[in-house]
């Protein structure tokens, strides 16, 4: 495993647990960058191989800060950028001293495309039997739908996930996390990988890593599939105990537009709370008439404002939070007082804003020295040209 310096993206002094491990990343947009986003928080060497002239999709998405969209830029920081033309036979033999000194690859084309590129597991296992290849599809690399098209909305679709809130006819609702893309996709390709890593300790030998976004969303629907199973209980839009069909864990409006999200489960949660909101008695057994306590607890939290609410909830101890705004969250004092959005990203104006925070815990982050910003396309094929021209090492 090596490490060929630093660029202007990645500040001098990093370290991590992940030190000395060089990947190379084909994965454009969201789920493959993303996962290269946390290996690179923990210390790897993440270069980016992007289209010459275009790059990764996203860098032309919009708002643009300065010449790349901010998506981008949140998701490719501290990454090196290789432009290279995959479809060349002569730009493709660059990428080959890469391939041997890589531990890990990931990549996020349908299946069989990086195989006819020449760049497959079976390729690459070649030239590096050590090779740890993370492949990150919708479907995965086998089975009927392994080469259809879709996005994050198409594959909690198709696995019953979206199925379970789906708002009404009038107000269908789109959940607002890409779920498939980030839990389907980004977290199981980076626990596999790190699984991959620790088995190649023992063994020395390198895994190919099939991640199919949609199947990895089953274990979010652990109860509907238990509960279905075994009582015939298969749960409809927003009628099951944690999507909505329960007095006790819902959304409830306030008098000026916020809403307050109860989730007061548990019986010590639920008596607090129905104190502390003075519900009549008549309602408090929510198994009586759940729809009648669902009103009964509407009404009264619609009374008054979301201001006066919060302290009397937050005294009572009963599981029940304002719905914050992502601004406001980002101003919450228990996250600043982490200092969840200290670090920070440096575009080419030398303008700055908070960073994506990432869930590597501090034990195993990589420490820059400054802000991080991201490679301009192809800044750093001049060095990787220097290296490795005239080299088969």
């Amino acid at each position: 495993m090596g490490n060929s310096g630093n660029t202007a993206g990645m500040p001098a002094g990093m370290n991590g647990a992940l030190d000395g491990v060089k990947v190379l990343d084909f994965s454009t947009l969201l789920p493959g960058p993303m996962a290269t986003l946390f290996l690179a928080d923990a210390g790897a060497e993440v270069i980016k191989v992007e289209r010459p002239g275009k790059g990764d999709e996203m860098r032309s998405y919009t708002p643009k800060w300065d010449k790349d969209a901010v998506n981008y830029h949140m998701l490719n920081r501290g990454k090196k950028s290789l432009a290279v033309d995959l479809k060349d036979p002569d730009a493709r033999d660059l990428l080959t001293p890469l391939i041997k000194g890589a531990d890990i690859v990931v990549e996020q084309f349908r299946p069989g495309v990086m195989a006819r590129l020449g760049l497959g597991y079976d390729d690459m296992v070649q030239i590096n039997p050590a090779i740890i290849y993370c492949a990150i599809t919708g479907y995965g690399q086998d089975g009927p739908a392994q080469a259809e098209a879709g996005h994050d909305l198409n594959y909690i679709a198709r696995s019953g996930l979206l199925s379970m809130s789906l708002g009404n006819a009038e107000t269908p609702v789109i959940p607002p996390a890409l779920i498939a893309d980030i839990a389907g996709g980004t977290y199981p390709a980076l626990f596999n990988i790190l699984l991959a890593l620790r088995q190649r300790d023992q063994t020395g030998q390198g895994a190919f890593i099939d991640v199919s976004m949609a199947e990895n969303l089953f274990p979010f629907m652990y109860w509907a599939l238990g509960d279905g199973q075994v009582a015939g209980q298969w749960p409809g839009s927003g009628d099951a105990l944690v999507t909505g069909g329960s007095p006790r864990y819902r959304l409830y409006p306030t008098q000026d537009g916020y809403f307050v999200a109860v989730a007061a489960l548990e019986q010590k949660f639920w008596t607090n709370f129905v104190q502390v909101i003075d519900l009549p008695e008549n309602l408090r057994d929510d198994a009586v008439d759940a729809q009648a306590t669902m009103a009964g607890i509407g009404a009264i939290l619609r009374s008054r404002s979301a201001a006066e609410w919060e302290p009397l909830l937050y005294e009572a101890d009963c599981c029940c939070t304002l719905v914050k705004t992502p601004q406001q969250a980002m101003q919450d004092p228990h996250f600043k007082a982490r200092g969840v959005f200290e670090a920070q990203l440096k575009n080419a104006k030398g303008e700055l804003i908070a960073a994506l925070p990432t869930p590597i815990a501090r034990a195993f982050r990589a420490h820059a020295d400054g802000p991080l910003r991201v490679s301009e396309l192809g800044e750093d094929n001049p060095d990787f040209l220097q290296s490795f021209s005239g080299k088969d090492e």
